[in-house]
């Protein structure tokens, strides 16, 4: 696979590898125009679409939707046979009954889709922000009173906007914002590992992030799959030398989620490496590299300062982060004292919550594996820059171990090398195998989090 100096990807790579191939079935592409599987090319495939009937054709998707088509049909059944899973656990044991409708409970099994986080989130939807800093009689491990403005404004905008549209009330259009912004996400990961490694691979790479350990919130009233569509398609951006669109997608994310910082960054670097070659930068000009470094951080930027200007005190949000949730960088000692604990079989520290954590902790030690297979495939540098980042914040910040895999949900090109194994793999083997993965993410992936920790 070959890149450019600064780290995007060629136009020739779009038909790299499998490229030629399309989709799970491995068969090659027809003639255009032609009847798929017909062997009828040209003129005679296009007759035999001109007889069908006329609604069936305004139904067709359009030309440059197609591509995705494959991806998104299997991240979609993927994820609902995970999601059926998980119903039918949740029903099976029945504690969600029992336990307090914001903390992990509710009337129904789909209640618990909008527990913890999502509380929050429908609380801003419904009534905005009430910025506050205040101090808790407390020498214990919160000495800050919990205040929504924690939660990045983008995800609930977009929740009360669908919900003034459809009317479809807060609950509905959360879940339906998160599932719409999952499929942009299938088919953001889908466009990056296609350039890198062909149409199949991009195909599989959909698939694997629906059955990812910690993909349960992805249908969920999380920020994640909003967060997700935006980083994949930045990373596309800065790849296809689109700086203008990486710049604008950076700064959107960073309305969405404090780790945006790591997109941020990423497509700072890469923008000015682009900069610093003299090559590069004839190639790609000055404007728009430059214009995506300045645009980049001033969304995260606008709104840390919103916080500490609402609340009378500069660094509130940090505050609340770390004595509100008692999530803060420590580089890494909090992670190392989870690893020491759980390598004796104890459970002596913050936040232990034993299956999550050992489920996390396979996923911490298969970092490295899959860190080299990646850097094997020579990705561009952005995609380098967003991982390596994603996962330095993500063990180096106390916060609950067993969430591992929610918070590494984002970093989506670790699936490229996984993918590209795959795409080797025919047709039965791949059903198998996704089948398999399916339905085990309904425990691994949903239950897990939302019933046996705190997600």
């Amino acid at each position: 696979m070959d890149t450019a100096a600064d780290g995007t990807a060629t136009d020739a790579s779009a038909g790299a590898g499998d490229g030629a191939r399309d989709g799970l079935s491995g068969e090659r592409r027809g003639t255009a125009g032609g009847r798929p599987g017909s062997g009828v090319p040209g003129r005679a495939g296009a007759a035999w679409q001109d007889r069908l009937p006329a609604w069936t054709r305004r139904l067709r998707p359009p030309a440059g939707a197609r591509p995705y088509l494959p991806a998104l049909a299997l991240y979609g059944v993927t994820k609902l046979v995970g999601l059926t899973v998980f119903a039918s656990l949740l029903e099976y044991a029945g504690d969600y009954r029992g336990k307090n409708p914001r903390f992990g409970g509710g009337a129904h099994w789909w209640d618990v889709l909008a527990t913890w986080d999502g509380w929050w989130y429908l609380q801003v939807a419904e009534h905005g922000y009430h910025p506050s800093l205040v101090r808790l009689d407390s020498d214990g491990l919160f000495t800050v009173q919990q205040n929504s403005v924690a939660f990045f404004p983008l995800y609930p905008a977009l929740i009360r906007m669908v919900s003034e549209i459809t009317g479809i009330g807060l609950y509905g259009s959360g879940i339906l914002v998160s599932v719409l912004a999952s499929f942009v996400a299938a088919a953001g990961i889908y466009a990056v590992v296609r350039l890198l490694a062909g149409v199949r691979a991009g195909t599989i790479a959909a698939g694997l992030w629906a059955v990812a350990p910690g993909a349960g919130v992805e249908w969920a009233v999380y920020s994640e799959s909003v967060f997700v569509a935006i980083a994949a398609w930045a990373c596309y951006a800065v790849m296809t030398r689109r700086w203008v669109a990486a710049g604008l997608l950076a700064f959107t994310a960073g309305l969405n989620r404090p780790t945006s910082a790591v997109l941020i960054g990423a497509v700072g670097l890469a923008a000015l490496v682009t900069l610093a070659r003299p090559a590069s930068r004839r190639e790609h000009g000055v404007r728009g590299p430059l214009y995506a470094m300045i645009v980049a951080p001033l969304g995260l930027l606008s709104y840390i300062a919103w916080v500490g200007y609402s609340t009378g005190e500069p660094s509130a949000y940090f505050i609340l982060q770390r004595e509100g949730w008692a999530h803060f960088f420590d580089y890494g000692a909090y992670t190392l004292e989870v690893l020491r604990n759980l390598a004796v079989g104890r459970n002596d520290y913050v936040f232990a919550f034993s299956t999550p954590d050992l489920l996390s902790l396979q996923l911490v030690l298969a970092l490295p594996f899959l860190i080299a297979l990646m850097l094997r495939k020579r990705p561009p540098l952005v995609l380098v820059a967003y991982t390596l980042a994603s996962i330095i914040t993500v063990l180096g910040t106390q916060q609950m171990f067993g969430n591992t895999m929610r918070y590494l949900l984002p970093a989506f090109p670790l699936l490229l090398a996984p993918a590209a194994a795959l795409s080797r793999l025919r047709t039965p083997g791949l059903v198998v195998f996704f089948s398999t993965a399916a339905i085990a993410s309904g425990w691994y992936a949903h239950y897990v989090i939302f019933e046996l920790g705190v997600p």
